[in-house]
């Protein structure tokens, strides 16, 4: 077998079988297969497509690729999920308490933020002590004792998307379907788990800016799960807007106390019941109404809420800032950011949100970047406000009135005014797959 035949075969629109693809994948991780002939079956990829079978096998070949978490020994259903990232977007600080008060299983391996996103590893770490780089023994023995971990990814976790995904980055060749959704399942599959339910954004903020090019990843997904044997669901959820009003690490997980405790933003908590309900219906633990009342339960009765301090104390966290925020440590300027027109806020470039909270210092432009956990942006209004002249737009939070000064031009060009109230998005713009 030849790369060279394989590359032919899929730019002449040929579908490859399940031994060229591993050939490809066990090539390429092992550095057999070099970079320019990787480039052009991505090439390839990009432009003639794959069958869903194909597909499903370029993951189930990426994620054998290195090292897998095997959650047998685990007690109930084990559940994972996965947002396509997004500005403002803390819902694993929330839904993973909620499923793990509710008896679901959660061992959850995320990563960092890079670009406008923010990342989940970077939000826990603002936490005074938490550690996120956990011993494959001890990630298992605190899901074990909690009912939920959330992680740092192992090293070695899905080598041949580590690979790939930074050749795609410098050939052009990242808008791919096949290729994003087999870089992201091939991660949640190595992971474990047995229920999946992905969080598929669209909009300004979002990789995807329309519910239909979503609601494409989200099935090629949920199809890719089922060809694993696994159960996957999709969401498709609306980020032409910031969700919830914090951006920035130790702001969000301020917000996210918040919600668990029953006052956080509504659109915030609306997503993460939703999202809860999904990983129950998944589990074959209830249908959606009856999921959603659950895990507004469990935020009213503090079950949730004791469930992420229960994981923050097993990981080394300062459970007090959790009890207490403004204990968090402060940033050192403060701006706040006043209207300078009257009319109603019609729109928010949720990217360019985004790209404030990192000039301000909550977010990274390269990996390996320093960030610092207390810079950020809080929300004092979003689209469909109206807003008075001198009205109190948003606050930022940097290490220097410098850097504030930078973060608020940025932000400033993100926002839309106009004399007609804008028509309301909804939250959630459509499902794949579940019941």
């Amino acid at each position: 077998m030849r790369m060279y035949d394989i590359i032919a075969k899929k730019r002449d629109g040929g579908e490859l079988s399940r031994e060229e693809i591993r050939f490809f994948v066990q090539g390429y991780t092992a550095g057999d297969v070099p970079d320019y002939q990787a480039s052009a079956l991505a090439m390839a990829i990009c432009l003639r497509g794959m069958t869903p079978r194909e597909t499903g096998d370029l993951t189930l070949e990426m994620a054998a690729s290195g090292d897998t978490v095997d959650l047998s020994t685990l007690e109930g259903v084990t559940v994972d999920k996965h947002s396509t990232g997004g500005v403002g977007d803390k819902t694993t600080l929330v839904l993973g308490p909620i499923a793990a008060s509710l008896g679901l299983t959660m061992a959850k391996m995320s990563g960092r933020g890079l670009g406008h996103t923010g990342g989940t590893i970077d939000k826990l770490e603002s936490i005074p002590g938490l550690r996120t780089e956990l011993s494959r023994e001890e990630f298992l023995r605190i899901v074990k004792q909690v009912g939920l971990c959330v992680a740092g990814q192992s090293g070695n976790l899905v080598p041949a998307d580590k690979k790939l995904y930074a050749l795609r980055d410098v050939t052009a060749t990242v808008e791919s379907v096949p290729l994003i959704a087999s870089s992201i399942m091939s991660k949640k599959l190595a992971a474990g788990a047995q229920c999946i339910l992905l969080d598929v954004k669209t909009g300004s903020g979002a990789f995807m800016k329309t519910a239909e090019q979503s609601r494409e990843l989200a099935q090629a997904m949920v199809d890719i799960a089922a060809h694993a044997g696994r159960k996957a669901a999709a969401l498709i959820t609306d980020m032409d807007r910031p969700l919830g009003n914090a951006v920035g690490n130790s702001l969000e997980v301020a917000e996210a106390c918040a919600a668990l405790q029953g006052r956080g933003p509504a659109d915030l908590t609306d997503l993460c019941v939703e999202l809860a309900a999904g990983l129950l219906v998944l589990a074959g633990r209830a249908g959606w109404e009856e999921g959603r009342a659950l895990a507004r339960g469990q935020i009213q009765n503090g079950q949730a809420f004791q469930k992420l301090k229960e994981m923050a104390a097993a990981q080394g966290g300062d459970v007090s800032v959790l009890e207490d925020p403004s204990c968090f440590p402060a940033a050192g300027a403060r701006l706040p950011v006043l209207a300078g027109e009257e009319g109603w806020l019609t729109a928010m470039d949720t990217a360019l949100c985004g790209a404030a909270s990192v000039e301000l210092g909550a977010g990274r432009e390269k990996k390996g970047d320093a960030i610092d956990s207390a810079a950020g942006i809080l929300l004092h209004k979003k689209p469909g406000d109206y807003v008075h002249k001198g009205d109190l737009l948003a606050e930022m939070f940097a290490a220097s009135p410098a850097l504030c000064r930078r973060g608020e031009e940025v932000f400033r060009a993100a926002l839309r005014f106009g004399p007609e109230q804008p028509e309301k998005r909804p939250l959630v713009l459509g499902r794949v797959g579940g019941a």
